[in-house]
C-alpha cells in the first residue's frame, strides 16, 4: 500500500475545469481519493465559481479525517454572462470572480467557503493568485490590499483559531519571495514552479522555505498536463494552462526518454518529482474521475531510482 500522506487532491476538475461534469462524477471521484486512502483536498470558489466548493463538501459530508485548504481573494458575483466556458470552466455557476483582497472581502469569501463546505472550518486558508504576471498594472493596488486588510484578517482567523494555518496559493517565485520578506506566513502552494520542466521555484524560493520552516505544496506536478501522459497518445498537450508549444512539447519529450532509459515512465517522475526537495511537505494532483485517482496512486508508488533522479537533475529546467 503505497504511503498516500504526501499526495493530495486538486479539485479544478471538479469544477468543471475544461470539460463539464456530473455532480455524481464528481462525488465518486472524491469518493475514490478517500477508499485509496488519500486525505488531503485542496479547492477554491474560483474554481467552477462555487462548483468544486459544492460538490467536494458534498463528498465529505460528515469526514472528520480529512485536511482541506480553500483560498481568498475573489468573490463571487452573479452574472447572466450566457457563455458556456468562462475562465476554463465550463457550464459552471452564473458568478463572475472579481479580485478582491480587502480584510472584509477575505472574511465574506471565507465563510461563503464554509458554507458550500458544509463545514464549520477549513485547515488552511490561502490568498489566491497574488501576482503581476497575473494582475500586470494592477498588482501594486492588489498586494497593498492584500498587506493592509486581507493579510491582517487571515491573521485574525488563525489567531482565533478558525483556520489552522495561512499562506498564499500562487504559480509565481517573484511574489512568494516579495511576501516573505513582508509578512508571516505557514505555507505557500506553488502551481507549477517545482517540477520536472520548471524548476525556477529551486534557486531562492525553496531555500528559504526551508530555513525559515515555511511549509511548501506543490501543485501543478504535471504542468497542466502536458506530464501527465506518454508522448505516444494523441491527447492535447497542455503546459500552464495553454496549448503547449513546440520547444517544450520537446523537452517533455526529452524528458520522457531519459525515463524510458530507467523503466519510469514521465508522469510517474512528474508526479514524485517535487516530494525530493526537503522544504516539499506534499504534492497535489487535480484529478478527474476514479482512473484518475488510481493512476496517481500507482504512480506515487513507483521504484524510482536514483540513477534517474540524478539524470534528471542536471537536465536544464
Amino acid at each position: 500500500m503505497p504511503d498516500l500522506s504526501r499526495l493530495g487532491l486538486g479539485t479544478a476538475p471538479i469544477g468543471n475545469l475544461y470539460r463539464a461534469m456530473s455532480d455524481a462524477e464528481a462525488e465518486a471521484t472524491v469518493h475514490a481519493a478517500l477508499d485509496a486512502g488519500i486525505r488531503y483536498f485542496d479547492t477554491a470558489p474560483h474554481y467552477g465559481f462555487g462548483l468544486a466548493e459544492e460538490r467536494l463538501g458534498s463528498a465529505l459530508a460528515g469526514r472528520t479525517d480529512v485536511r482541506v485548504s480553500t483560498k481568498v481573494g475573489r468573490l463571487l458575483v452573479p452574472t447572466d454572462d450566457p457563455t458556456p466556458e468562462r475562465h476554463g470552466f465550463v457550464g459552471a455557476r452564473a458568478c463572475e470572480p472579481v479580485f478582491d483582497y480587502s480584510g472584509d472581502a477575505v472574511l465574506r469569501s471565507h465563510d461563503a467557503s464554509l458554507r458550500r463546505l458544509r463545514r464549520d472550518r477549513v485547515d488552511v486558508l490561502l490568498a489566491h493568485d497574488l501576482g503581476r504576471l497575473t494582475h500586470g498594472d494592477a498588482h501594486d493596488a492588489m498586494l497593498r490590499d492584500f498587506l493592509d486588510g486581507g493579510y491582517p484578517a487571515m491573521r485574525r482567523l488563525r489567531d482565533e483559531g478558525t483556520v489552522d494555518a495561512i499562506g498564499i496559493g500562487v504559480n509565481e517565485v517573484a511574489v512568494c519571495l516579495d511576501l516573505l520578506e513582508r509578512v508571516e506566513i505557514d505555507t505557500i502552494l506553488l502551481a507549477g514552479r517545482y517540477t520536472l520542466l520548471d524548476r525556477s521555484a529551486a534557486v531562492r524560493l525553496l531555500p528559504l522555505c526551508a530555513e525559515r520552516g515555511v511549509r511548501v505544496i506543490v501543485g501543478g506536478p504535471y504542468n497542466s498536463g502536458i506530464l501527465a501522459q506518454s508522448f505516444t497518445t494523441s491527447a492535447e498537450r497542455r503546459f500552464n494552462y495553454e496549448p503547449a508549444d513546440v520547444g517544450i512539447v520537446a523537452e517533455a519529450q526529452a524528458l520522457e526518454a531519459e525515463c524510458a532509459l530507467f523503466g519510469v515512465a514521465l508522469p510517474e517522475a512528474a508526479l514524485q518529482f517535487p516530494l525530493r526537495h526537503p522544504a516539499v511537505d506534499r504534492v497535489i494532483a487535480g484529478m478527474a474521475n476514479p482512473a484518475e485517482v488510481a493512476d496517481n496512486v500507482a504512480r506515487i508508488a513507483v521504484p524510482v531510482p536514483d540513477a534517474l533522479w540524478q539524470t534528471l537533475e542536471t537536465v536544464p529546467a
